[in-house]
């Protein structure tokens, strides 16, 4: 299960948008967050911090996602679901 990890997300950091792509931060105003998908380079991926589900993630949960992305993004909208109530 993926654990978010507390603390503010800064460029450079690694985060989970609301589409469950880790990506890379390159912006943060303090509501705005920007980066690259580390999924499939996709960029300019943006959320606000205050109305999606970002996650801070760990280098363990990256691997994860880039060893097996189909399993991964299935586990995380499961787990986004049970945690919300509510479908993705």
């Amino acid at each position: 299960m993926t654990e978010n990890r507390p603390g503010r997300i800064s460029p450079g950091d690694i985060y989970e948008d609301c589409s469950f792509h880790p990506v890379l931060c390159t912006f943060n105003d303090g509501d705005q967050i920007q980066g690259i998908s580390l999924i499939d380079a996709s960029m300019p991926r943006a959320c606000s911090i205050g109305f999606c589900a970002v996650v801070k993630l760990s280098i363990d949960d990256v691997i994860a996602a880039r060893t097996d992305w189909p399993a991964y993004f299935a586990r995380r909208k499961a787990e986004f679901e049970q945690e919300t109530g509510s479908e993705a």
